[in-house]
């Protein structure tokens, strides 16, 4: 049987005495492209950041690819909710994904080639290697996007996390977002923490659902009065399930 990518078991973070997640327990598989959903404040990047090491939780244990998060991390790429850069500071869409290789065993000094290498792959795989010159700044919103998921995976890693990837972009980017990441899928295990419902509905197989605490469902059992009770009240969602079964088919 495969080892769980990700495995949590009955933990519990606080942030200063308050109940950020409680009790949660849930396994992710090798390729499996799941989604993290929820209200503002419900645990959502909590949930990523304890993936990631960067949180230690108050009870229980994380586990990924069977180690503790910190020893797992040259395997994970990981895309912010906000990438925080000056827009006026003159850099370029290669150094934004050369920024990916720091810290795998670097000494000081300049990138080696295979740390280019690396960075260029990325770059193609996104469908961006020809603007790798062009100034950060001077990209689309979309482009900008692509660009961090490309200092992801210059990883070359195994899981990728992203934390709301489509906010503050328009549904012609999204969709080219949704069918990026479902390429991706087919080597990498995938996971997405989003609010936008129509995206999950579109493109993932599995819905963990987290509201200090999490239930798991297959994306085409969700439901209204479930979402309700998830984000505390009505919503507008669309299901998308005919498309994915004509897609596939």
């Amino acid at each position: 049987m495969t080892e769980p990518v990700i495995e949590i078991r009955d933990v519990t973070f606080s942030y200063n005495g308050a109940a950020a997640l409680v009790d949660v327990s849930l396994t992710i598989g090798e390729r499996e492209f799941v989604s993290v959903i929820g209200p503002n404040g419900g645990g959502k990047t909590t949930l990523l950041k304890l993936v990631l090491g960067l949180l230690q939780p108050s009870r229980g244990e994380v586990r990924v690819f069977g180690r503790p998060p910190r020893e797992a991390r040259s395997r994970i790429g990981y895309v912010t909710q906000h990438g925080q850069f000056d827009l006026r500071f003159p850099v370029r869409v290669i150094d934004v994904v050369l920024m990916g290789r720091l810290g795998r065993g670097r000494g000081i000094g300049p990138f080696r080639r295979a740390d280019r290498a690396a960075a260029e792959e990325a770059l193609r795989e996104v469908e961006l290697l020809g603007l790798r010159d062009r100034p950060f700044a001077a990209l689309s919103g979309g482009e900008r996007q692509r660009v961090l998921i490309a200092r992801a995976l210059a990883v070359q890693p195994d899981l990728l996390l992203l934390d709301e990837p489509t906010a503050n972009v328009d549904i012609k980017v999204e969709r080219q977002l949704g069918d990026l990441l479902r390429d991706l899928n087919k080597r990498l295990t995938v996971v997405v923490a989003t609010h936008e419902l129509g995206f999950v509905a579109s493109y993932v197989e599995r819905v963990i659902c987290v509201n200090r605490r999490v239930v798991q469902h297959p994306t085409s059992a969700l439901t209204g009065e479930m979402i309700s009770d998830i984000y505390g009240s009505d919503i507008c969602a669309i299901r998308h399930d005919h498309n994915i079964a004509e897609e596939k088919g």
